[in-house]
């Protein structure tokens, strides 16, 4: 048997305004908050380690002193389940993201933005339910 992808931390310099804004994008809710420490999921799959199959991993937020200082290595890629890609991206603006340039040209069909504290993550042409 495989591993499963779980969970993914995220430092950050404010876990509940992050985990706020993220549960906000992704229909998620706070499942765990200890001191510098939030723990975002999907209120569908609350108890994913047990399940066969694809497990919405959490998110995890942790206070850390120093900011982000580069483009992010990993980062999310999400899809619009109920509008098409202009609507979602005038809603995540809505929310606090903002456009974010790491030189992906004009020519694709995806849209770069950051989070709240400068995380880039990008939003798909694509829909799915």
């Amino acid at each position: 048997m495989a591993s499963k992808l779980t969970e993914l931390a995220i430092d950050c310099a404010d876990p509940v305004g992050l985990a706020r804004f993220w549960c906000a994008v992704l229909d998620y809710e706070v499942q765990d908050e200890d001191d510098g420490l939030v723990t975002i999921g999907s209120p569908a799959l609350p108890e994913g380690r047990n399940l066969p199959g694809p497990v919405a991993p959490t998110l995890t937020f942790a206070r850390v002193p120093e900011g982000k200082t580069v483009k992010n290595r990993l980062h999310l890629d999400i899809n619009a389940t109920d509008r098409e890609q202009a609507e979602e991206v005038r809603r995540l603006l809505d929310l606090g993201a903002r456009h974010a340039d790491v030189g992906q040209g004009d020519d694709v069909d995806f849209v770069v933005l950051a989070d709240p504290e400068g995380n880039e993550f990008c939003v798909l042409a694509g829909r799915y339910p």
